[in-house]
């Protein structure tokens, strides 16, 4: 089974795991003030796009009104196609909690639209001490997080969205050491075979 193929669950599954999203918002507490771990402002979600009128009218419904809520807090909303077909929709601003809602806000309206087996992935970016990216991801078939460090020149945080499983390398001991940090604070995926790498991530 192929990377893409096992992150959308194309085999036979369980119904999509309740969504624990929102835990994020909460470990980010421990992310600044234990870990020195802050956010770079941006998240996003990833999903496969369908060329129906119902599906785009949707995504162009609930791209507006994450618009219209966030106004205030100055977060921008932009969307991207990747080279694998996946649609990247990208929030951008300074409050974590506007980046977290905007995200659900847009998986709750494709699922409850029936479209919730297209949804790939959620994506928050931070950065350490040092300034190396890191990414949490959240899988919305597992309904669970996993770290994600691409190591030092690595393409894991370059211009152009890439839902592939090539790329580059990855920092699989960071990624540990961020799991055994977080402890409780985060639904993270046991499975470690299941800690997909998303390559040329555009936020």
């Amino acid at each position: 089974m192929g990377f893409l193929d096992a992150l959308l669950g194309r085999r036979k599954l369980d119904a999509p795991a309740p969504d624990r999203l929102f835990a994020v918002s909460t470990a980010y507490v421990k992310f600044e003030t234990e870990l020195g771990v802050e956010s770079r402002g941006s998240a996003a979600i990833v999903f496969q796009p369908l060329a129906t009128s119902d599906f785009e009218s949707i995504v162009s419904e609930m791209e507006e009104v994450v618009r219209a809520t966030s106004a205030d807090s100055g977060t921008t909303v932009e969307t991207s196609d990747d080279s694998y077909g996946f649609r990247w929709l990208v929030l951008r601003g300074k409050d974590f909690d506007d980046l977290v809602v905007g995200v659900n806000a847009v998986s709750s309206a494709l699922e409850a639209g029936g479209y919730g087996e297209r949804v790939l992935c959620a994506v928050f970016a931070f950065e350490d001490k040092n300034k190396r990216p890191v990414y949490w991801i959240y899988n919305y078939k597992r309904g669970y997080f996993y770290p994600f460090v691409p190591a030092p020149g690595a393409a894991g945080s370059g211009s152009e969205g890439g839902s592939g499983s090539e790329g580059g390398t990855r920092d699989t001991e960071r990624e540990l050491v961020l799991k055994a940090q977080v402890g409780s604070e985060l639904p993270v995926e046991p499975e470690l075979e299941r800690w997909f790498p998303l390559w040329g991530i555009p936020i």
